[in-house]
C-alpha cells in the first residue's frame, strides 16, 4: 500500500518543526537558584503526546499545539500525532487546518477512527452535513456503535441535514399566498 501525504498538510507542520528546535524559556525570576535535593531536571523521556493530551484536557489548545509539534519533532509525523494536531486545531477553532490533518491522518490510515470522528465534527462545524454523515458513519461501522461520541455526532449530522434538506425544501416548494381582493387569499402556483 502506498501512501499520500497531502503537501499542504505538512507544510505548516514543517516550518513548526523548525520552530520548535529550541526550547522557550521563561522568565520567572528563579535563574540561578537550585533545585531542592531529589529533585533534578524535567525527564525529557516524557512523551510529546501525552504532554499534549494533558494541556488539551485542561483547555490550553495553543499549548497543546505547540507540544504536538515538539512531539512531531523528535518522533516524526504519524497518524496520532497528526489527529492531535487536527483536534487542537478543531479547539481553537481553524477548522480547515483541521480538517487539512485530519484528511491527512486518514491518507496514512483510512480506517482511523479518532480521525474519521475528527473529521466528522469539523464537516459539521463547516455546514458540509451530507459528507460528515457518511464519513462518521464509517467511524461508527469501524468502532462497531461502541462510542457515545462517534454516536452522537452521528446523530448531530443527520439532524443537521434533515433540518437543513426540510428548510431548503420548503422555502423553495412553499406556495405563496396572494391577496386576491375583499379579504380573499388564494395559493400561489409553483410552477
Amino acid at each position: 500500500m502506498s501512501v499520500v501525504v497531502r503537501p499542504h498538510v505538512l507544510l505548516p507542520f514543517l516550518a513548526c518543526l523548525a520552530a520548535c528546535n529550541t526550547t522557550p524559556r521563561l522568565d520567572t525570576g528563579f535563574e540561578g537558584l537550585e533545585a531542592p535535593d531529589g529533585i533534578g531536571e524535567l525527564d525529557e523521556s516524557i512523551d510529546g503526546l501525552i504532554v499534549g493530551d494533558r494541556l488539551m484536557e485542561a483547555r490550553e489548545y495553543e499549548l497543546a499545539l505547540r507540544a504536538y509539534y515538539r512531539a512531531g519533532a523528535e518522533d516524526g509525523v504519524t497518524v496520532d500525532l497528526l489527529t492531535a494536531i487536527g483536534a487542537a486545531n478543531l479547539a481553537l477553532g481553524r477548522f480547515g487546518q483541521a480538517e487539512d490533518q485530519f484528511r491527512g491522518a486518514l491518507d496514512l490510515e483510512p480506517d482511523f477512527v479518532p480521525a474519521l470522528n475528527n473529521l466528522g465534527a469539523v464537516l459539521i462545524e463547516q455546514a458540509e452535513y451530507g459528507e460528515a454523515r457518511r464519513i462518521l458513519e464509517q467511524a461508527f461501522a469501524l468502532d462497531s456503535g461502541g462510542s457515545e461520541t462517534i454516536r452522537d455526532n452521528l446523530r448531530l449530522a443527520i439532524a443537521r441535514m434533515e433540518n437543513q434538506v426540510y428548510t431548503e425544501e420548503d422555502r423553495q416548494s412553499r406556495p405563496g399566498l396572494i391577496r386576491r381582493g375583499g379579504g380573499r387569499y388564494t395559493l400561489q402556483s409553483t410552477l
